[in-house]
């Protein structure tokens, strides 16, 4: 038995794939943003409830710097674009003026300098392809949490100050809070709690070393950081946001757990015991067995309380169209593979309410899926 999906609605990229990255849909039910980033700026649109753009409501940002030199994220009410660059954290408003930056330490590993601007490593080829910190606004758009390398200043003592994750008033750029991060970061992103704004997941990657899990908590006067137990990889929360979906480092463990970390009973699930071999796979019994091993991608979410979408589309792709799955973790129906019209080329991405999207193969479209029963 499969479950069948429905197109619930065809989104065009606002800029061409030739010049920018991929479109994504952000943002909450009810607040969601188309938005894309090219070299020169961020295009940012909001969309109703059924993904069609709102008329007169797109805003753009001017960039800082290039797309490959750093992250990024707009606010939930697109008032305003933050960009994590590799030598500070610029919030720039639609006009293209600074309302404020924070300075770091440099994210090229080898550096030691507190650059003052873009243009002092620009054309440097030792910069060309730093590691990279990211931000992320909160539910209100009050907080920025920034994710960067230290010091944060020259007059700082240890100038090999490691990673730290800041806690940064939106409106103006002070920093309320900061913690050591506890990590040597090659890239993170964030994920803010649902419905507390001053709850924050914080998802670091180290390429093969590891994948460091943060959550933190401010209460107005101090940033507390849980370090979550395990090389996991945050995909998504639940709505409410008491549930964490998280994968491996190593891809073959897929779980729900709680914001202390611990795995909630019983929701835990080992690819190759849960997932079944591609049907393309081969089945002579001399084929080499690593060949044939199946795991999660790092992709997927929640797309209610109880059920999750994830895939297995980067182990399937040798042998056939990738799969998606959906995942009852009520226990009542398992893993149900996911049946598209067509066939999709990449992974699911959760937006909550019941739907998910996938990206065209070119980049220039989005789609977005529903199920039966679970659309919002």
């Amino acid at each position: 038995m499969s479950a069948r999906a429905w197109l619930r609605a065809t989104v065009p990229a606002l800029v061409p794939s030739s010049q920018a990255g991929p479109p994504e849909i952000t943002g909450l039910p009810g607040r969601r943003m188309l938005v894309q980033r090219s070299d020169d700026e961020i295009v940012a649109q909001p969309l109703d409830d059924a993904f069609v753009a709102r008329a007169g409501a797109g805003v753009r940002f001017p960039a800082p710097w290039p797309r490959r030199h750093g992250t990024w994220e707009v606010a939930p009410d697109a008032s305003l674009a933050v960009f994590a660059g590799v030598h500070a954290v610029r919030a720039v408003e639609p006009s293209g003026a600074t309302r404020w930056e924070v300075r770091h330490g440099c994210w090229y590993g080898a550096c030691r300098e507190m650059h003052e601007s873009y243009d002092e490593y620009a054309d440097r080829q030792d910069h060309r392809y730093p590691e990279s910190g990211s931000v992320g606004f909160s539910a209100d758009g009050r907080l920025v949490w920034a994710h960067v390398r230290g010091p944060l200043s020259e007059g700082e003592l240890n100038p090999d100050t490691a990673d730290e994750w800041l806690v940064i008033d939106a409106e103006d750029g002070r920093v309320l809070a900061r913690a050591d991060a506890e990590a040597a970061a090659a890239g993170s992103f964030h994920l803010p709690h649902p419905t507390d704004p001053d709850q924050m997941g914080l998802s670091i990657g180290e390429g093969q070393d590891g994948a460091p899990l943060r959550w933190g908590r401010w209460d107005g006067k101090e940033l507390t950081v849980d370090c979550l137990d395990g090389d996991l990889c945050l995909l998504g929360l639940s709505p409410s946001g008491d549930r964490l979906m998280t994968v491996s480092h190593d891809q073959d463990s897929l779980a729900v757990r709680d914001s202390r970390g611990t795995v909630v009973e019983a929701l835990d699930w080992n690819a190759e015991a849960a997932i079944p071999r591609h049907p393309g796979a081969p089945t002579d019994p001399d084929t080499d067995e690593d060949n044939l091993y199946v795991c999660w991608d790092w992709a997927g979410g929640f797309l209610d309380e109880t059920t999750l979408v994830a895939s297995t589309a980067e182990s399937d792709e040798e042998w056939g169209q990738g799969r998606h799955w959906l995942v009852d973790t009520t226990g009542t129906h398992g893993f149900t593979p996911i049946d598209y019209p067509s066939p999709v080329s990449c992974e699911p991405t959760a937006l909550g309410s019941g739907v998910w999207s996938t990206l065209s193969e070119t980049h220039d479209v989005l789609h977005v899926w529903g199920l039966h029963g679970l659309e919002g």
